[in-house]
């Protein structure tokens, strides 16, 4: 309504000539779903809470430290008794007692040394008792209330019986189908090839674009965490006739060798180095996926890039290993491999969604792209919530999307010589709306794209050509 004026004077106004405009949402906020060595906060327990963390320093504070594992170490020497038992050979060997399931801390490690930023952190429990589905389950559903996370992956689903495991990958993807502003990064349960038909079977066929999967597991160079005092060791001595007893430090403890046999300790724990930890993929890509999206844009396949803080896959996959991964004629369902190449190092050579014989989501980064550009003109066109329902709305509206559309295509997110080409943004009556339409309140808009698919066959034919006069 115009001002009405009353004294004389000058007045000023000021004319609102910008037009509305789009604001992109974050791309790679991963929340991860498991168990911790505690969940407390400020001095408030934040179980089932999600939490936004930045680093690992944070994840530590709040939520501790890895699970140790028990560990065994055994020394075999071989010693000279005509001089006076000087020490001749020493054989040092540790093995994990039993491989912890929690496995969170070290997916978050993985994370981080991927290029992750800030994430989401739901702990279901502690370090008590076994894995439970029903736990998982209860931390998916607390997800659900939160907006901002992108991504969803479980670093210790893989201590679930096998149909559990399943089970919670299918209410993950049910979640995304629901939300549609989310994307599920599954594991299969184990590095066997086996495992990768049960995977298949066992997911269903529903919602399969909202979801990617990654074989084989990663061994990575992080090191198991173990306890000192609770390290047994085996020690054996051999003399020149084969005679074998008990050495100086059987059945002591590491804590206890390191102050009286220094020397001896600084071997045991350069041998426990070794030990490992071997992860299965989801926190590594959901890192991967953060580093793609800051570098290039989540139009980018997060594919053809190393894997950080691994020292390689478990299992080698050939190309006839990954001809059956990545096109299934029969379930569709696409698993993407993770390779090592000489020269190379540890590449993701895949960049399928599970619903791998899709022609609109085939690829993981198209199906991205849509729920950011989905989620960012939700948010941004809300201002024309109850706005007049006319061509001047029409006209803000169209325009406020098309010079979002227009900086994307600008990025080389979408394909095509001009905008035109590109992309198109339809809204109008006798266009996307009838009368009835607008009698009944709905401003239907009509967004099309042509989203830049990325180059998964390279094929170069070569062929003899004659010599020419």
């Amino acid at each position: 309504m115009a001002t009405t004026y009353k004294s004389p004077g000058v007045y000023i106004e000021e004319i609102s000539k910008f037009p509305p405009s789009v604001a992109q949402v974050e791309t790679a906020v991963p929340a991860f779903i498991g168990y911790t060595e505690k969940a407390q906060k400020n001095g408030a327990h934040i179980t089932n809470v999600p939490t936004r963390i930045n680093s690992m320093i944070e994840f530590e504070s709040w939520f501790g430290g890895p699970d140790p594992v028990s560990v065994s170490v055994t020394l075999l020497d071989q010693i000279d008794e005509n001089n006076n038992n000087a020490l001749l050979n020493r054989s040092i060997t540790s093995a994990i007692g039993s491989p912890t399931p929690y496995l969170m801390h070290y997916g978050i490690q993985l994370y981080f040394a991927n290029g992750g930023g800030p994430c989401y952190v739901i702990s279901v429990g502690g370090y008590n008792g076994s894995i439970k589905k029903v736990d998982i389950s209860n931390g998916l559903g607390a997800l659900e209330k939160e907006d901002e996370p992108t991504l969803i992956a479980f670093p210790d689903a893989t201590g679930l019986i096998e149909k559990d495991f399943h089970a919670v990958m299918v209410e993950a993807l049910m979640q995304c189908d629901k939300l549609q502003d989310r994307f599920t990064i599954c594991d299969t349960y184990s590095d066997d090839l086996a495992a990768i038909d049960k995977f298949r079977n066992g997911i269903g066929t529903s919602y399969l674009h909202y979801g990617a999967s990654y074989y084989p597991y990663l061994r990575t160079s992080l090191n198991y965490q173990y306890q000192e005092d609770s390290v047994i060791i085996s020690h054996q001595t051999t003399d020149s006739k084969g005679t074998s007893k008990a050495g100086g430090l059987d059945k002591q403890t590491l804590a206890a060798t390191k102050d009286q046999h220094n020397e001896s300790y600084e071997s045991i724990k350069s041998e426990l180095r070794k030990l490992t930890v071997k992860l299965p993929p989801c926190t590594a890509m959901a890192g991967i996926y953060a580093r793609v999206d800051g570098d290039r844009g989540v139009w980018k396949a997060p594919a053809n890039v190393s894997v950080n803080g691994v020292i390689g896959p478990s299992v080698k996959i050939t190309n006839d290993i990954q001809d059956g991964l990545n096109i299934d004629p029969t379930s569709g369902k696409s698993i993407n491999a993770i390779r090592a190449f000489w020269g190379k190092g540890t590449l993701v050579w895949g960049a399928r969604t599970l619903a791998g014989n899709d022609n609109e989501w085939r690829y993981v980064n198209v199906r991205r792209f849509f729920s950011m550009v989905e989620e960012s003109v939700k948010k941004s066109t809300s201002w024309a919530v109850f706005e007049s329902n006319n061509a001047n709305t029409w006209v803000r509206v169209s325009s406020m999307i098309e010079n979002y559309l227009t900086g994307l295509w600008r990025q080389g997110a979408l394909a095509g010589p001009t905008p035109e080409k590109a992309f198109y943004v339809k809204v109008g009556l006798g266009t996307t709306m009838t009368t009835q339409d607008i009698l009944e309140g709905r401003m239907n808009i009509e967004i099309g794209m042509a989203v830049a698919r990325p180059a998964e066959f390279i094929v170069l034919k070569f062929s003899h050509k004659l010599q020419e006069v």
